[in-house]
């Protein structure tokens, strides 16, 4: 296990970078603590597997170094790295039983036989394997492969770190769920450090102790799947996590209150002047439909039953937004406005996030 930092670390995939747009890693400091678990999420080519390959060592990075357990490994090889990685897809020798697969690499470091066989045996248990042990990989379905895979990459307990770039692609939704729990429950044996690549928020949040949001080459948020719920840093990452995404209104913000199509919101704390585009970001949870002269005009376009409550889709100055309600909550026929619970309003200023007079750091 250790600690892996990442100092002053980019990256180009351009001979000779000239601005920042030519990264497709932009500047990254931070020291990712030794023992959790993290997951690196974003959308497709958002730099994701760009920092998981400089952090394996296949990836030699534009500038920057990286640390393990403060040892600049920038320039070892990835063998030297003692860490294991496990790929989308899945990669499997046919030629080999299962067991011999998943004994692999113990038996490249020369580990004693009982203990190899030992480890095997758990592992197969957690991967729901032990029936196949003896068969050949050549011919199994490629969730199967997959979870081969899984199974090579947690057999050492002695690694650094088990780096996995969207290991669960072709793995069937039942099936995911039990190997995103086994791969919870193997953190909390053996305190591995884990970093977890996904475009998948419910991955994410369900594995990680901490979610690192990846927007256009940049980090731009790093925490608990609550703090990323409640106060989004950017704009994106209200956007991309929660279903559905959190609500963003233009707006115009003097002290502690806002107008939003010309009406008068209270946020609940001072905010000082700001320049560019302010937005209010508000999550459907926190959207409330009312009724009489109060309130933002709302118009309701679509309900959705979804089962456990029902969203409502809303047309807000020309901007779509929701609102969830639970299942047993009526939804007034005439409602025409909208109202938000200031402790559920975030302010932002040209996508990022203003903290509020007395507001916590």
């Amino acid at each position: 296990m250790a600690k892996i930092t990442l100092d002053n670390l980019a990256h180009s995939y351009l001979p000779n970078p000239k601005s920042e747009e030519d990264y497709a890693l932009k500047e990254l400091n931070h020291d990712w603590i030794d023992g959790e678990a993290y997951a690196l999420l974003g959308a497709s080519g958002c730099g994701k597997s760009t920092l998981l390959n400089i952090i394996s060592g296949l990836l030699n990075p534009s500038q920057g170094r990286i640390l393990f357990d403060d040892k600049d490994v920038t320039d070892a090889p990835t063998a030297a790295r003692n860490i294991a990685q496990v790929f989308q897809f899945p990669v499997v020798y046919d030629t080999m039983t299962v067991r011999d697969n998943l004994a692999f690499p113990l038996r490249n470091r020369g580990a004693d036989p009982k203990y190899i066989a030992e480890r095997v045996q758990q592992i197969a248990a957690m991967i729901g394997m032990e029936e196949v042990l003896n068969r050949k990989a050549r011919g199994l379905t490629a969730d199967a492969k997959q979870k081969i895979s899984l199974g090579r990459g947690m057999v050492r307990e002695d690694v650094n770190a088990l780096l996995f770039d969207e290991p669960l692609t072709v793995i069937d939704p039942h099936m995911k769920w039990e190997l995103r729990t086994q791969l919870k429950s193997l953190h909390h044996d053996f305190g591995h450090t884990m970093i977890y690549v996904t475009h998948d928020q419910t991955e994410a949040l369900t594995f990680a102790d901490k979610v690192v949001v990846m927007y256009d080459g940049r980090v731009v948020q790093i925490g608990t799947p609550q703090e990323l719920f409640e106060r989004p840093a950017h704009t994106f990452v209200g956007y991309f996590i929660g279903s559905p995404g959190m609500n963003l209104f233009d707006a115009q913000i003097k002290g502690d209150m806002a107008r939003v199509a010309g009406v008068p919101v209270p946020l609940g704390r001072h905010y000082a002047p700001q320049g560019g585009r302010l937005q209010l970001g508000v999550r459907p949870e926190f959207v409330r439909l009312v009724q009489g002269a109060e309130g933002v005009p709302a118009k309701v376009t679509r309900v959705e039953d979804v089962g456990r409550h029902r969203i409502i889709r809303l047309d807000v100055a020309g901007q779509t937004a929701s609102a969830i309600v639970d299942e047993d909550v009526p939804v007034p026929e005439d409602a025409q406005r909208i109202a938000f619970d200031p402790a559920g309003i975030n302010v932002y200023a040209d996508d990022w996030r203003l903290r509020g007079a007395g507001e916590a750091a």
